[in-house]
């Protein structure tokens, strides 16, 4: 019978009808065998009904039993239950045939992302929190000079103490890596992620051959350098000679010389010795951008920062009529960075901004301290004087430039250095008659 329903009731009255001929033959006869077989063939209908009528919870057990198991092989039909059964088997099989293409677009996918992850430019490796590696990508493979990798230890066989720094990355997100072979030298820079899957903590390990960048920076930065020295010491040097000429000149000429002669020596003299002491004076300040220490990183709280900073420089703000107010939301943040380092950081570029808003009438330079939107602590200084032009912001940081007659220009170029050291970066926005902010992010 196809028809379920009336599958059911057939068997319903065959056992009602075996149940009335076993109470019959029990009351009215005494054929012991035959009452027997009437009650062992009751049993086996009761059973074969139960399991009939069971057959819908088997095929629920089978269908989630497929999924469970990712066994998307598995088919439903309706033959033996009837049309009254269809929907259910077709309903089945549509979610089966949903979750096999699921996983075959998900496998496709896989190995579409493995595709490009094995060619693109950046050496990728994935390890897990035990260091054994999960995927190492041609160009990891490249740049390390390895062809397999089973555990992140094992990278010091490359470098000794290589592992220890890559681990360490994790908790700073970068560190460089010098790698010498017996041909080159690779200046590789590495950022880690860490991220969970399966309940397990994984680590992605960004590598980047940064050794021509580095090169070519380097040259660029000797040829900048060579410029600005060679135009200080040519701006000094030139007079110099000059005055020695003419002192030898009149020296040479004059074998008794005169009052005014002498007078010429003698601011001759002078000038070369103003200009001597502005080549060392410019060679001293020189000798300071090149010289920083290396910060000693300490977690302290940036209102007691802002407290000292606030403590050297309210006075001479007040002398100027310059108005200085500093805050820190919450209060409570802190700061892992060199605090003396941050402090001169701060101060060179207050003591700037102090001499940009001499002329501006209600000068006002606000210091404030907040963690951004990813959590990084922000430092920002806003005034709202006379502004910086685009031309000019391109410059400020670099060595030795400054658009005042009596500047030295290595103020926020030592302000950029320290905040390098300690991880961090510095910015400049600036509107011209609106004002200027610098951000400081660590």
């Amino acid at each position: 019978m196809k028809n379920f329903r009336i599958n059911l009731i057939i068997r319903i009255l065959l056992i009602s009808f075996t149940i009335l001929l076993l109470v019959y033959l029990l009351n009215n006869t005494r054929l012991t065998a035959t009452i027997s077989i009437i009650f062992v063939i009751t049993i086996l209908q009761i059973y074969s009904l139960i399991k009939y009528v069971d057959y819908t919870n088997r095929e629920l057990t089978k269908f989630f039993l497929s999924i469970k198991h990712s066994d998307f092989s598995q088919t439903f039909s309706d033959k033996k239950m009837g049309k009254s059964f269809r929907e259910l088997a077709d309903a089945f099989n549509e979610v089966i045939n949903s979750f096999k293409k699921t996983r075959s677009e998900k496998e496709e996918n896989y190995k579409y992302l493995l595709t490009v992850m094995q060619h693109v430019g950046v050496g990728l490796i994935s390890y897990n929190s035990e260091g054994n590696v999960e995927f190492m990508n041609n160009s990891a493979k490249k740049l390390l000079r390895i062809n397999n990798l089973t555990n992140i230890k094992q990278l010091d066989k490359i470098s000794d103490g290589l592992s220890r720094k890559i681990l360490d990355s994790q908790i700073t997100g970068r560190t460089d890596i010098r790698i010498i072979d017996e041909n080159d030298i690779h200046q590789i820079v590495a950022y880690s992620t860490m991220f969970r899957m399966r309940e397990q903590t994984y680590t992605l390990l960004a590598l980047q051959n940064i050794q021509s960048e580095l090169e070519d920076k380097e040259m660029e930065a000797w040829q900048k350098l060579i410029r600005v020295l060679t135009h200080e010491i040519m701006n000094s040097i030139t007079p110099i000679s000059s005055l020695a000429g003419t002192i030898n000149d009149i020296l040479n000429n004059s074998h008794l010389p005169d009052k005014s002669t002498i007078e010429d020596i003698r601011n001759a003299v002078l000038t070369i010795g103003k200009r001597s002491d502005g080549l060392l004076h410019f060679v001293e300040n020189y000798r300071n951008l090149a010289k920083i220490q290396k910060p000693k990183f300490e977690l302290f709280p940036v209102k007691n920062l802002f407290l000292r900073i606030q403590n050297l420089l309210s006075e001479s703000f007040e002398k100027a009529n310059i108005s200085l107010s500093m805050s820190v939301e919450p209060e409570s943040l802190e700061l892992t960075a060199d605090q003396e380092m941050i402090e001169q950081s701060i101060i060179n570029i207050l003591v700037n901004a102090k001499q940009a808003l001499i002329n501006t009438p209600d000068a006002q330079v606000l210091v404030i301290c907040f963690p951004d939107q990813i959590g990084r602590t922000t430092i920002r200084i806003i005034d709202n004087g006379p502004g910086i032009s685009e031309e000019v912001q391109e410059k400020i940081f670099i060595p030795f430039f400054s658009t005042k007659k009596d500047g030295s220009g290595i103020g926020l170029s030592l302000a950029r250095q320290i905040v390098r050291a300690n991880n961090g970066t510095i910015r400049v926005n600036s509107v011209v008659n609106e004002g200027t902010a610098f951000t400081i992010k660590f």
